[in-house]
């Protein structure tokens, strides 16, 4: 089963963030910390009072100007829910005409790295016709090769727990930062629980559509999402996953590898 050669650039829209209170508006907002914008772009979320998420993003500094690197399905209702927060902040919110280019090996001039995992090379924002090609690469298996889920795919605004899907080990999560959006549950799940499902890797034999249920001896077990060369990023019980496992006709097993 052969991923998707279509770079994950290729649906993402750019929006311009503005104005004095830019920085202390999305400190309140988004589950990273802005501060480490001074250091280089950052992946974040927005997520619901609940604590469920909305969007993940790219957060780039570009100037006077934050840029958000989105996907292209997200992006006009973060474009509302940014403007429903702006109250009275002097915070300019701008979609842009930028495009997004993502690739491996050398970065080229003016790139960042890909701030999630080292695995996943580069990006780079700017005009269409500015910006390199991102070459042949099956980014399906880079990302279950990694466990790093995708907008739309394995995260699906209202349901999902960034917690549950590795958000902590790429990095899009501060624990120390304060209160945002969403912080107290999250914060919970983190310090008072055991998580016991979330984000896995798991081996395939046969083709089954994402968000096919995965069960055994009869059970719900989880969900199957990304596959590619026989394996798959799938959200887990884990106290009912192992032995074999089924998602419609695949064969699933599970060797333990978790993304959490």
């Amino acid at each position: 089963m052969n991923g998707r050669l279509t770079p994950p650039s290729a649906e993402r829209r750019v929006i311009a963030l503005g104005g004095g209170d830019r920085e202390k508006f999305l400190q309140g907002l988004v589950t990273n910390d802005i501060r480490k914008l001074a250091e280089g772009p950052i992946h974040a979320a927005l997520l619901t009072p609940q604590g469920k998420y909305l969007a993940d993003f790219f957060l780039v500094p570009d100037g006077d100007r934050i840029l958000i690197d989105v996907a292209r399905s997200l992006a006009d209702d973060l474009l509302k829910r940014l403007a429903l927060y702006r109250l009275r902040a002097d915070v300019e919110i701008v979609p842009t005409d930028l495009a997004v280019a993502c690739g491996l090996g050398p970065a080229p001039e003016g790139a960042f790295a890909d701030p999630r995992a080292e695995a996943l090379g580069w990006r780079m924002i700017g005009p269409a016709d500015s910006l390199p090609p991102s070459g042949r690469v099956d980014w399906d298996a880079l990302r279950v090769e990694h466990l790093i889920p995708e907008s739309g795919i394995e995260l699906q605004p209202g349901e999902s727990y960034i917690l549950e899907w590795g958000f902590e080990q790429m990095g899009s999560v501060d624990f120390r930062k304060g209160c945002y959006v969403g912080q107290e549950v999250t914060a919970r799940m983190k310090h008072k629980t055991e998580l016991k499902k979330g984000m896995a890797r798991v081996e395939i034999d046969g083709r089954a559509a994402p968000g096919t249920a995965i069960t055994a001896e009869g059970r719900a077990v989880g969900r199957l999402f990304t596959a590619s060369g026989g394996r798959a990023l799938a959200h887990l019980r884990y106290d009912r996953a192992g032995g074999e496992m089924r998602a419609g006709e695949a064969v699933i097993r599970w060797d333990g590898t978790r993304g959490i």
